[in-house]
């Protein structure tokens, strides 16, 4: 496996884990308050359910991203989300932008992750 190769499995991986983990544990497991008011902010109602729905489509990025290797589409998507729900958490619920653990780190690492992936595809 030649470095290029490596690093572009290392970007996947990040991405995948950080998918992964925000569908399962904040989502699936234990619903954040975060999550929550993110949610409530658009008016939704079935905050549970919208968040069960939105776990699943993360894992589900996330397993995309590993299981096609050769293909920029996941990458693609990804990066579209991070970017849509960074400007939706802008949009909707900017005070989030100012705590500790915020969208905007999360969301450029991301971002950032995805660009290694793209320029390292084989």
């Amino acid at each position: 496996m030649n470095a290029l190769t490596r690093i572009n499995w290392i970007a996947r991986g990040g991405l995948a884990f950080m998918f992964g983990y925000h569908g399962l544990i904040p989502k699936l497991l234990w619903l954040s308050p975060g999550e929550r008011t993110m949610i409530q902010s658009h008016g939704i109602t079935q905050v549970e359910l919208f968040a069960n729905i939105a776990g699943v489509a993360e894992i589900a990025l996330a397993l995309w991203i590993l299981i096609a290797p050769r293909s920029a589409w996941p990458l693609a998507v990804a990066a579209a989300a991070l970017f849509g729900l960074l400007l939706d958490v802008a949009i909707f619920n900017p005070s989030m932008l100012k705590e500790a653990f915020n969208p905007v780190s999360l969301n450029v690492a991301g971002l950032t992750l995805c660009a290694v992936a793209w320029n390292t595809k084989t």
